[in-house]
């Protein structure tokens, strides 16, 4: 009797602990790297948004390679929002395309504006990539 009772016990509890059925979810290596891969952006932001605020970050010399990089950046954005995917994954490829044009344009910016605000840009830009990288990431897990 009591072997019967602790078998069951056993059993039990390897189910609870391994979940299986239609609702048990197994991450795939895609999902686990584009998790990955926007919390590496999200990093990206906060990176910029501390070079900004403590100043290590300005005007370069040069304005070239800024505008080359906002550029970029747009024509990134630009090529993502018209690729064709899945209907189920279209909000996470327009925000992943609004947040790569909207950081083009604002480093594109940055040679234009008075040297005392392009930190501010870069603030702005960084805030961009953070909020692009929580928003993917959450929308990534709650679809999933």
């Amino acid at each position: 009797m009591v072997s019967l009772a602790s078998s069951r016990l056993r059993r039990s509890a390897a189910c609870l602990i391994m979940a299986r059925g239609l609702d048990a979810y197994m991450a795939t290596p895609s999902n686990l790297f584009r998790l990955l891969s926007e919390f590496i952006v999200l990093l990206l932001g906060a990176l910029l948004i501390l070079l900004a605020a403590t100043g290590r970050i300005g005007v370069p010399a040069r304005p070239a390679g800024v505008v080359a990089l906002g550029a970029i950046f747009i024509f990134w954005g630009v090529r993502a929002a018209t690729r064709s995917e899945a209907k189920t994954a279209r909000m996470a490829t327009l925000i992943r395309a609004g947040s790569l044009a909207l950081v083009g344009i604002f480093i594109l910016a940055v040679p234009f504006v008075p040297a005392r605000h392009a930190s501010q840009l870069f603030v702005l830009a960084g805030g961009v990539l953070v909020l692009r990288g929580a928003l993917a990431a959450a929308i990534s897990v709650a679809r999933h």
